[in-house]
């Protein structure tokens, strides 16, 4: 059918190019943030596209649902600006009679965004923490790096190794703090190399000065040394255990619903249904006023998508806090939402505003 087919080629086209630089928007950002993770040591500087990529990859049906939005949006203003709606209006076909083929071409839309609200969100999570963790369990000799101060695996100690040298065993201008048994540590070097001895790892330095303070008392006590070992740790430390709900697969939460577990239950579930409320709220919605323009639509896109988020965010954080049901939750925002467009919509298709508006009274004829 003309009607159905020329309407869901123009969403096509604009829904891939919405799609297009959302994306690119959201991969810049993300890259920057990554970036400034891997600068303060949190993430591994070679896994920085990886990270990026399942970051995205989470964030997929937000994107996914504000495109959609928007592409249904800038959609029907063109065609109300363009005077098409009235030429379809006029054949028969009412307002409500675009609700089958737009929602026949969001369909698969609305499908991914489930999959991956509901799938692919705790899977993504759950593969940045496992990059983060192995990242940060590393021992103390793979997180010296040249030029920079390493915090070791336990927290007890800071390295800094200057290293100038061809291979990665030695180094110099080096510089150590720790703090272990009550006494504060700083140990500087002119030069050092690392060693094997009695099976354990050590940072033999060369020409240095170490200074002792006790914290109970503070006194001081400094040594000028010729040649002093310091045993560093190449031991890696296991996963840190993290029972956060965003790991969690959908059946897991499922299983143990507690009030965080519900709480995630209901963005995961929030995503689906707020995408499917806002094909009905575009339509709903939209509509070209010549005082303000085409671009009254898509701030009002925007407003609302933003507001309908948030709505989402305390939702779950009340859930969390035990305030309200998730039943009750999913019913009063998200029901009461299509409540909201489905009776908008059915009010514009009848001109119920326009009817209900006091009619002025005719004016009599001259005599």
């Amino acid at each position: 059918m003309l009607f159905d087919s020329s309407l869901r080629k123009e969403l096509g086209r604009s829904f891939g190019a919405t799609l297009v630089v959302l994306v690119t928007i959201v991969m810049t950002v993300m890259l920057i943030r990554t970036l400034g993770q891997a600068s303060v040591g949190r993430v591994n500087p070679s896994e920085v596209m990886l990270v990026m990529g399942f970051t995205v990859l989470g964030h997929l049906p937000t994107i996914l649902t504000l495109s959609l939005f928007v592409a249904i949006t800038a959609t029907l203003t063109r065609m109300y600006a363009a005077s098409e709606m009235v030429v379809w209006f006029a054949s028969g076909q009412g307002l409500a009679s675009f609700a089958r083929p737009l929602l026949r071409f969001a369909w698969p839309v609305l499908l991914a965004v489930a999959v991956l609200a509901l799938l692919v969100w705790p899977w993504s999570n759950a593969q940045i923490r496992e990059l983060r963790d192995r990242y940060q369990g590393r021992g103390d000799i793979e997180r010296v790096a040249p030029g920079r101060f390493i915090e070791s695996a336990g927290g007890q100690r800071v390295f800094f190794i200057d290293k100038d040298a061809a291979d990665d065993q030695s180094g110099n201008n080096i510089f150590i703090t720790s703090t272990e048994r009550g006494r504060e540590t700083v140990t500087s070097a002119q030069s050092g190399q690392l060693r094997t001895l009695q099976d354990e790892r050590f940072l033999v330095l060369d020409k240095g000065y170490r200074l002792e303070t006790e914290t109970a008392t503070g006194k001081l006590r400094l040594s000028e040394f010729a040649e002093y070992g310091n045993r560093v740790n190449d031991r890696a430390i296991g996963p840190t255990t993290n029972d956060s709900p965003r790991m969690k697969s959908t059946p897991a939460l499922l299983r143990e619903p507690t009030a965080r577990n519900l709480a995630e239950l209901s963005w995961r579930l929030g995503l689906t249904l707020a995408a499917l409320n806002c094909v009905l709220i575009a339509l709903a919605a939209t509509r070209v006023n010549p005082r303000v323009g085409r671009s009254a639509s898509l701030i009002f896109t925007l407003f609302a998508f933003a507001s309908y988020y948030n709505l989402i965010g305390v939702g779950e954080s009340w859930i969390a806090n035990q305030r309200i049901g998730l039943p009750a939750f999913l019913l009063l925002l998200h029901g009461g939402i299509f409540a909201l467009a489905l009776g908008w919509l059915l009010a514009r298709q009848g001109d119920w505003l326009n009817r209900l508006r006091p009619r002025a009274a005719p004016a009599e004829s001259a005599a």
